[in-house]
């Protein structure tokens, strides 16, 4: 671990959807690289549980509920974690919502619903939280994207993919205009993980040859994916900005 590394061990990581599913083992990983870690989730329960699992006592685990769709509320939960813990170097954009549903059934408050959350989501936390690391000089932002809006994927919905592929975009803008604030912003684009959510959409009876269309042959690991995080989120990133980085067994290559 270089000096810097460490100079930075405890400094505040802030993940949003991390009640649960993948944004869970995200907080776990930086938990265990010794970052104090904000919960955030919609779902307070889930979020007291996660963060009650990596320090019961509170001294560097913190559960707020947070509605990512709601701006306003994104601003107090950057105010809520400064005040009580401080500055914030850490951000990943984990929180997310998906609809399995016919591309041309989607209605307009359906589209609008999972937007607000996967992309208006994204966008916000980067604009409120980007603002207060480039003025503190130094933050790294990982912005959790998808196979799905890179190959046009309509499994998880065609809203989905969608929004997974504007916030591969906007994480190239706003890694342009935070860059000279020493702040980077990086993107990790998971393929199907091994998790109950991807058994569910693919199906039981599907499993098993889903699996054979993966060049790797398997499905992906949520630690791999927090891994990913958990480098580009670390000072030794320093050098990348503006990258999504692909972990998807080889069912898309570029």
């Amino acid at each position: 671990m270089s000096a810097e590394t460490t100079r930075l061990a405890g400094d505040v990581a802030v993940v949003t959807g991390s009640g649960n599913g993948l944004g869970a083992v995200i907080a776990g990983r930086l938990h265990r690289g010794g970052h104090r870690v904000v919960v955030a989730d919609i779902n307070a329960d889930a979020a007291g549980a996660v963060a009650k699992e990596l320090d019961e006592t509170g001294a560097t685990a913190m559960a707020v509920r947070t509605d990512v769709a709601d701006g306003t509320a994104v601003q107090q939960l950057l105010e809520q974690v400064v005040q009580t813990w401080g500055p914030v170097r850490v951000l990943v954009n984990n929180a997310a919502r998906t609809q399995a549903k016919e591309l041309l059934e989607i209605t307009r408050e359906e589209l609008d619903a999972v937007m607000s959350v996967n992309f208006g989501g994204t966008f916000t936390a980067c604009q409120v939280f980007g603002a207060h690391m480039g003025d503190e000089g130094y933050g790294r932002i990982v912005n959790i994207a998808s196979l799905a809006g890179q190959n046009g994927g309509t499994s998880t919905g065609g809203h989905y993919a969608s929004s997974k592929g504007a916030v591969m975009a906007a994480t190239k803008v706003f890694a342009r205009e935070l860059a000279s604030r020493g702040v980077t912003v990086n993107a990790v684009s998971p393929g199907p993980q091994d998790l109950p959510v991807v058994h569910q959409i693919v199906g039981t009876d599907n499993l098993v040859s889903f699996v054979r269309s993966i060049p790797v042959g398997r499905l992906g690991s949520s630690g791999f994916i927090a891994e990913m995080v958990a480098l580009l989120a670390s000072p030794d990133a320093a050098s990348v900005t503006g990258a999504c980085w692909d972990a998807n067994g080889g069912l898309f290559m570029r």
